[in-house]
């Protein structure tokens, strides 16, 4: 005897993804599809934001840096939306005063780029912080040092870089070529 019933499908996690570079975030979207997410990608904050209205996310993997603007703007809305949603912000331009900011503003993970799709799923699902994390024997250097106190200064002033260039006593245009550089390693 045959059963003719049909087997319920499992809804996937949705998952959404914001990056500015088309090509990497089509990539990471077919992977992270491949690894069971339905993945909704954006390219920009006001696209994304949208998506997160329209498909209520139970994750998201937001890239600091969008265009010009701080993926943080769109990691404060998304946990406004919904504060259970799992938010990973991943970067090139990482910082100390991004991450402490990511963090308090509802991210649950902060990683650099390069990360491969594993690192991010598991990152999606670290609920407790790492005690074993290496503590480095060298101090920063001064490159990354100035790199630090610009993010902590932008950040001060919201995001608003003639505003920290005067706080900096710097040209906006000066502050913006520095910003526009990668941080120096360490």
């Amino acid at each position: 005897m045959s059963s003719n019933k049909m087997a319920t499908p499992v809804a996937k996690p949705i998952l959404l993804l914001v990056d500015d570079d088309p090509t990497f975030c089509d990539v990471l979207k077919q992977a992270l599809e491949k690894r069971g997410f339905e993945v909704h990608a954006a390219t920009d904050i006001d696209s994304g934001a949208a998506l997160a209205e329209e498909v209520d996310p139970e994750y998201a993997v937001i890239d600091l840096r969008i265009g010009h603007e701080s993926g943080l703007v769109l990691v404060r809305k998304l946990h406004e939306l919904d504060a259970n949603t799992r938010i990973v912000v991943l970067t090139g331009f990482a910082s100390i005063a991004t991450a402490v900011e990511a963090i308090k503003l509802g991210a649950v993970h902060y990683l650099t780029k390069p990360a491969d799709t594993d690192e991010i799923v598991a990152a999606l699902h670290k609920d407790e912080g790492d005690a074993s994390v290496e503590i480095k024997e060298k101090p920063l250097s001064i490159r990354r040092l100035e790199w630090e106190h610009l993010q902590k200064i932008l950040i001060e002033h919201a995001g608003n870089i003639s505003a920290a260039a005067r706080a900096l006593g710097m040209h906006r245009r000066t502050l913006q070529r520095k910003l526009e550089k990668r941080p120096a390693k360490e």
